[in-house]
């Protein structure tokens, strides 16, 4: 896929998400549709780094270029899947007892100060010992690769799907961000693969956020409410703080 060709696909996806954000504003009002903006905004910022560790899979399995994109349509359906089920379990669950939001975020605190001091994203690469069961049980290259990129999403979920249900509970809402930040990440990954290593201070960034979704959730044992447009600005503010300082300081 043409650099030209993966922007105007990515511009499409984006548009198709900022309309199906007005259609939450029309049915469940402004609220909604600001927790769907921040919401889409954070899975978007995950995504992107979710594919700076693709780019590293298709590198460390020397994924042919012919079988990029069949592999990436498969992971990504795979992703979809699971994260469907992930979303409906942790609706439930916190249907059924509130205070697991809370554990959430702890746990997204915890993750983002980790995911803050570790340097690059190569502990997800393939070095460690589940890639190399699987490249044991896996012959197949195509298999294995798909495989691969699903289990790595599946670990990018369990920090994503606390952080898309700290902003809301609300089906639509949880729903539509992360399936339609998902099904951006073909086209994303084809704009961005040749950029890995320019946007180096990204993934402190996305820590940041997490860190900040976390604290929130946190806080309403207080209870603190922050508004929405508030946590919206904040979000904003980091992704687009740790994108500047990449280009500011990258590599000559």
């Amino acid at each position: 896929m043409s650099i030209r060709r993966a922007l105007l696909l990515t511009l499409l996806w984006v548009l198709l998400a900022l309309a199906f954000g007005v259609y939450v504003w029309s049915r469940l009002g402004s609220v909604a549709a600001l927790q769907y903006a921040t919401a889409y905004l954070t899975e978007w910022s995950l995504s992107i780094d979710n594919i700076f560790v693709f780019v590293l899979l298709f590198r460390f399995f020397q994924v042919s270029e012919k079988d990029t994109p069949r592999a990436l349509t498969a992971g990504i359906i795979l992703a979809i899947v699971f994260r469907i089920g992930f979303i409906a379990g942790g609706l439930a669950l916190i249907q059924k007892a509130h205070w697991v939001l809370y554990i959430f975020g702890a746990f997204l605190v915890y993750t983002g100060v980790k995911m803050f001091t570790t340097k690059g994203h190569e502990q997800n690469t393939g070095d460690g010992k589940i890639n190399r069961v699987l490249k044991k049980l896996i012959k197949n290259p195509f298999a294995l690769i798909v495989v691969t990129l699903a289990l790595t999403d599946v670990v990018f979920a369990l920090d994503s799907i606390p952080a898309i249900l700290a902003i809301s509970t609300i089906p639509l809402v949880a729903y539509g961000s992360n399936i339609f930040a998902v099904m951006g990440l073909r086209s994303l990954f084809f704009l961005l693969k040749g950029a890995v290593d320019r946007f180096r201070y990204l993934q402190q960034g996305v820590a940041a956020v997490l860190v900040f979704i976390g604290a929130k959730m946190l806080a309403g044992m207080i209870p603190l409410h922050l508004p929405e447009w508030a946590s919206l600005l904040v979000i904003g503010a980091c992704l687009g703080g740790s994108i500047l300082l990449s280009i500011k300081k990258r590599p000559t």
